[in-house]
């Protein structure tokens, strides 16, 4: 049942005044609204970003999914405003509310945050402040909704630890649930909201309640341990072991307004064989676990059915290595080539497949390819564990030219351990190369966007122990880079280098960085992840006065046996697997470095 009173006060009253207010308006193709007088609990699910990233998030639309085939559950969505929003809703006194109902969020039972990025921080406490309901986990009481969060950054839950009433940690199809019934049986006992946690955590392993924690003394880094005898030093991923248990979206939400991804999005494989070593997903997305053909061939029927996109992507970190990838593309392809619609894959790996790959993606649109080699030269490649080669990757770019594909993109890094010059001119060559590729096979260059990015060491990673580079280094990097391309043909792309410092002291952080974050907040930090917003001084200053040292944090390597602020949250394979692939990554470091 639709909150009328706040919907028409929006309507009428804000929305005429707001840029792009078909992002705030709800009604779209697959929302499912429910009475709420007919179900038992109520979520919200809370992305804390632009509606135009969080509808393009493959785990919104599985989360809200899984909990609305349930009768007695609804899931509702909310997105961060933009900063025109925001100010109107505090100007006229009127509260966050859900997309599906115009209910405010403080109506809910429990609020659940997906933190993909680090620099989504502060917008996490402008939606919870927009709602009205308190900053710090301590001062909620039951009235107050359960504020739950998890996704990658809550593999080092610290320095949200202050806002957050418990995290969950690993897979969501299976756990998420299992804490909205928890929680709702607990909230009618009638016991305080520190006992119903406490019961919570005992209950659920891969629940980590950080009031129920506390840091060990020694400033940065320094481990944190629980503060009772009776719960786990350590808190474990919840996995979803049967993959095909749990039903794809096959009627995902359809956005009004252009979002960053308008397509059919489809999880084909979770996890990732490779072992790269700066990689945090394929540490936290282990075990390796697959769909069938058969189940991606019909939810990709349904979706389209549902949706009438024109356009199907096949997602995971690794689609190539999907084990029946060319009986899957040809039976797309079947279905799918009679009615114009497009089967992308962007999460192409470098390997034998990829020889073959321009064969296969056989589609009509043939805009472009993605690949990630990360670095340009082999022995860097092999230190850094991505075990792939440049001359299969040159063949498989000859294949797809041949193919009638004329525009790649390339993701690469600078600042990794052990780099050097040799390493960047490697970036340029190989952009140029494949450009030159392209009009070897075609008669034209191809256009080649080669992406660099700054290596970030983070938390659950075998690169967790080394120091990232400093602003010096990347600034130089990056003209360095800019001074040795020579093509019209190639496009060469940097990222932000205040964004990637800021990125590494809040995912490296510890608890104090929660003052830090409400600080910057305060004094207006919003929607940092875009770099027109981003106010570097606010997050300088809040440092600076709180006495971070941000070269302690980041700029320092630290010994294999250090105890770090996210130890207490585990990944599938132990901490003991990090330290031995850092380990091997060392030594293959020296060797590389002394052949030059």
């Amino acid at each position: 049942m639709i909150n009328q009173s706040l919907k028409d006060r929006i309507v009428t009253g804000v929305l005429p005044r707001v840029q792009t207010p078909g992002q705030y308006v709800g009604g779209e193709l697959g929302a499912v609204c429910k009475d709420h007088g007919q179900v038992r609990g109520k979520l919200c699910f809370a992305f804390p970003d632009l509606y135009t990233i969080g509808m393009s998030y493959h785990g919104l639309q599985v989360l809200y999914s899984v909990m609305n085939r349930r009768d007695d559950w609804v899931c509702e969505r909310v997105f961060t405003p933009m900063t025109d929003m925001e100010q109107l809703l505090r100007e006229q006194g009127l509260p966050l509310y859900s997309l599906e109902t115009f209910t405010p969020l403080a109506e809910f039972d429990l609020i659940g945050f997906t933190l993909q990025h680090e620099l989504c921080y502060t917008n996490v406490l402008t939606m919870l402040d927009l709602a009205g309901i308190p900053l710090l986990a301590e001062d909620r009481g039951m009235e107050h909704p359960l504020i739950i969060a998890g996704g990658p950054s809550a593999t080092n839950p610290e320095p949200m630890a202050r806002f957050i009433d418990l995290f969950i940690i690993g897979d969501g199809e299976e756990s998420l649930p299992e804490v909205c019934d928890t929680w709702l049986e607990l909230k009618h006992t009638g016991g305080s909201r520190e006992s119903n946690l406490t019961e919570l955590a005992s209950r659920l392993p891969y629940v980590y309640v950080p009031r129920l924690f506390e840091p060990e003394a020694g400033g940065w880094p320094a481990g944190v341990r629980p503060t009772r005898d009776d719960l786990p030093a350590v808190i474990g991923p919840s996995i979803l072991a049967d993959l095909e248990s749990v039903p794809l979206p096959s009627s995902p939400v359809v956005s009004y307004i252009e979002c960053v991804q308008d397509r059919i999005t489809i999880e084909i494989m979770r996890g990732c064989p490779g072992r790269c070593r700066f990689c945090q997903s394929t540490t936290l997305k282990r075990p390796l676990r697959y769909r069938s053909v058969e189940t991606i061939v019909q939810a990709a029927v349904e979706s389209y059915r549902n949706t009438g996109y024109n356009e199907i992507s096949l997602l995971s970190l690794s689609t190539s290595d999907y084990p029946h990838f060319e009986e899957l593309i040809g039976r797309l392809n079947e279905t799918f080539r009679p009615l114009r619609v497009n089967i992308s894959v962007p999460s192409l790996r470098i390997n034998e497949q990829w020889r073959t790959i321009g064969n296969l993606l056989n589609t009509d649109r043939r805009s472009g390819l993605t690949l990630a080699p990360e670095v340009a030269r082999d022995d860097m490649r092999e230190q850094i564990g991505k075990r792939i080669k440049n001359e299969t990757l040159y063949e498989g770019c000859r294949t797809a030219f041949k193919n009638g594909f004329s525009r790649v993109k390339l993701y690469f890094m600078c600042g990794l351990p052990g780099e050097r010059e040799t390493d960047l001119d490697g970036i340029i060559e190989m952009a140029e190369t494949i450009s030159r590729l392209g009009k070897e096979v075609s008669g034209r260059a191809a256009t080649v966007v080669a992406n660099v990015s700054n290596f970030v060491p983070k938390p659950q990673t075998p690169f967790q122990f080394h120091a990232m580079r400093d602003r010096d280094y990347f600034a130089w990097a990056h003209e360095y880079l800019f001074q040795r391309k020579r093509l019209r043909s190639v496009q060469l792309r940097r990222h932000d280098i205040e964004s990637s410092l800021l990125e590494g002291i809040l995912c490296r952080g510890d608890r104090r960085m929660g003052e830090v974050i409400e600080l910057a907040w305060r004094r207006g930090a919003r929607l940092d992840a875009w770099n027109e917003n981003l106010q570097v001084d606010l997050w300088q200053q809040a440092l600076a006065e709180l006495n971070i040292d941000q070269n302690r944090i980041l700029h320092t390597p630290c010994p294999v046996d250090v105890r770090f602020p996210w130890d207490h949250i585990a990944v599938h394979q132990g901490r003991t697997y990090l330290e031995n692939q850092h380990e091997q990554s060392s030594t293959e470091l020296t060797r590389m470095c002394a052949g030059g």
